[in-house]
């Protein structure tokens, strides 16, 4: 493990440990980075979960960190490995962007790979960004610098996607229709919203029973009138 960025999303703090800096502040020169890797990783390591345990109780946003391979179960067993003691955040406070984004736009919402399509989509300047196949590249050319500045460049990154997900701007390859499932229940959800639906129900508390056996009897009409007039009101 070469590095490891955090970013804070409430003041756009970015938190950052990396192999290649403590070699630099214990003077081991970049050549020689490879024999003391261990050591160097250990308090690299050190550090970052020292941070997480100022943060436990925050909620984590990552982007598919969930496996042994590839998150934070990754860097708790390399951890462990070096003799120390993880950290551990609890489950219900990590929240995978992309999985938040697929329950929200749908499966099909992009193009794979989908974090170079969504940079390219949103018009995002992708900088020192790397993919997994130039990072791998870069650690075996001992690149430490360049997988640094690309872990950086990736929690900039994520972070402009959760922003724009927030504010409901992120572009995507999904449609309204399909974004909102495509079916009556969205007709539904308009309808239920609107304050049209709230006033007609107060009337009906209030009117006789034969308007009321009339509302039961056309439910498909009433939902396809209210939610044309929900859409109508919202032009005018």
């Amino acid at each position: 493990m070469t590095s490891v960025a955090v970013r804070k999303l409430s003041d756009a703090q970015t938190h950052s440990f990396s192999i290649h800096q403590v070699a630099e502040r214990q003077g081991v020169a970049f050549a020689e980075i490879e024999q003391h890797y261990d050591r160097l990783e250990r308090v690299m390591l050190d550090a970052f979960f020292s941070f997480v345990g100022s943060y436990r109780n925050s909620h984590f946003l990552h982007w598919n960190m969930r496996d042994a391979n590839y998150g934070f179960a990754a860097i708790e067993h390399r951890y462990t490995v070096l003799g120390g003691a993880p950290v551990v955040i609890d489950d219900d406070r990590k929240h995978d962007l992309s999985r938040l984004i697929i329950n929200i736009y749908g499966k099909g919402y992009i193009s794979h790979p989908r974090i170079e399509s969504l940079i390219a989509k949103n018009h995002i300047r992708p900088l020192d960004f790397m993919t997994g196949a130039q990072e791998a590249a870069a650690f075996e050319q001992r690149n430490f610098y360049g997988l640094h500045q690309s872990t950086l460049r990736k929690v900039d990154i994520f972070a402009n996607f959760a922003t724009l997900v927030k504010d409901r701007d992120l572009r995507t390859e999904t449609g309204w229709w399909e974004m909102h499932g495509g079916r009556l229940r969205t007709l539904y959800n308009l309808v239920v919203e609107s304050k049209l639906l709230s006033f007609i129900a107060t009337l009906i508390g209030i009117g006789t029973p034969l308007a009321a056996v009339w509302w039961l009897f056309w439910p498909s009409i009433q939902i396809f009138l209210l939610a044309a007039w929900s859409t109508i009101s919202e032009l005018l």
